[in-house]
This record gives structure tokens, C-alpha cells and sequence, in this order.
């Protein structure tokens, strides 16, 4: 057993706690002020570590993030909570703009929104697999939108839809910059409805 610290030296009996999962009724945490740490992607291969880049290297013990477009141009923004309480922290996408398309889904004999769906685009002959699975973070939720960065692709060849009631929806030729619905008790062009901001569409 480890004796209190006053026997040890007296001046770490501020920090000294017995029960250790009690720590916050000290007014301590467990954070060890680590940073955080951004990867980027390179050629769809490789990962680069641009934390110091990016400005997202904070210390204050980030637990959550989530990824979407928050400010609805097409690039993914990251928004971070901290474990100590402080501040949300969003970091904006200020690389260079490409091509991308956001799905959502209406599900009709599926649930509402589509969760459990694999989606896979076709871009350029190179198949990009998604899950629309919204819940998928450590505390956090990310919107229903599935994204598909397209690079300077103009648009998806097809897009394949495996619902979760066993249904396979495949579309052609979707064009990209934009943001569609995709319903599943319709077939072709019939089932993609692009969503413009400002107007109403059907949940």
C-alpha cells in the first residue's frame, strides 16, 4: 500500500486522492493534456500526421468530434468537445474545394432514414463504400448524410443502395455539387430529389 503523501513530501497532499475514480469531487481530472492529433489521407493510401497544420492540436483532452459540413459547401468540417468542459471547437475545411456528393435516404419499407444502409459509388471505376450509420462517434452524433468526396470526378457513374429491408437500388450518373434525397419506393431519376437550401422538402 502506498502511504498519503504527507509522509512522503507535504507538499502533494493537495493532489492526493484514496479512491481514485473520485477524482472529480477533488476538483481533479484524469486528463493528461494530450493533443490531438489530425491524419490526412493522401492518394487514398497513406495517412500524413498535419496536426500542427491544422490548429486542431489542442490539449485540452478532446473526447468527441464529429465530421460534417457544417457550413454547407460541400467540405467536411471537424467539431470537437473537450473532456474538461471547456469549449465546442470547430475547425473549418480550408483545403483546396473539390467535387462531392451528400445523400440522404427516405426509406419507405427500411426505417425512416435509411440507418443501416451500405451505399457504394462508383467514381471513376474506383468503388467508395459508406454505411449510413449516424451514431458512430465516442459521445457524439453526426448527421444522416452520407459523403462522397469526388476529387474532380463531375459526378458518381452509379450508386448502389442496399437497404436495410434487402432492397438494391441502383442509380445512374449522378451529377455532383449538390446535396440529394434518394427514396427508396422509387425507382431511377423518380427517386432523387436534390435538397436546395431554403426550401421545404418531404422528410
Amino acid at each position: 500500500m502506498v502511504p498519503p503523501p504527507d509522509e512522503l513530501d507535504p507538499s502533494l497532499n493537495e493532489f492526493w486522492v484514496s479512491n481514485p475514480w473520485q477524482i472529480a469531487a477533488h476538483g481533479h481530472n484524469l486528463s493528461c493534456f494530450e493533443r490531438n492529433r489530425v491524419f490526412l489521407n493522401a492518394a487514398g493510401r497513406d495517412f500524413l500526421e498535419v496536426s500542427h497544420l491544422t490548429g486542431a492540436d489542442s490539449d485540452g483532452d478532446g473526447r468527441s468530434v464529429v465530421a460534417a459540413d457544417f457550413r454547407n459547401v460541400g467540405m467536411m468540417d471537424l467539431l470537437v468537445r473537450q473532456v474538461g468542459g471547456g469549449p465546442l471547437l470547430l475547425f473549418e475545411n480550408r483545403l483546396p474545394a473539390k467535387n462531392y456528393l451528400k445523400v440522404s435516404l427516405r426509406g419507405r419499407t427500411s426505417n425512416r432514414l435509411g440507418v443501416g444502409a451500405r451505399l457504394t459509388a462508383e467514381v471513376r471505376g474506383q468503388p467508395l463504400v459508406r454505411e449510413m450509420y449516424p451514431t458512430n462517434g465516442f459521445m457524439s452524433q453526426g448527421p444522416n448524410v452520407v459523403h462522397f468526396g469526388l476529387g474532380d470526378a463531375a459526378g458518381v457513374e452509379s450508386l448502389t443502395i442496399r437497404w436495410p429491408s434487402g432492397k438494391v437500388q441502383v442509380l445512374k450518373d449522378l451529377a455532383g455539387g449538390r446535396h440529394v434525397v434518394v427514396d427508396e419506393g422509387k425507382d431511377g431519376r423518380e427517386a432523387v430529389e436534390t435538397v436546395v437550401p431554403g426550401q421545404a422538402i418531404e422528410p
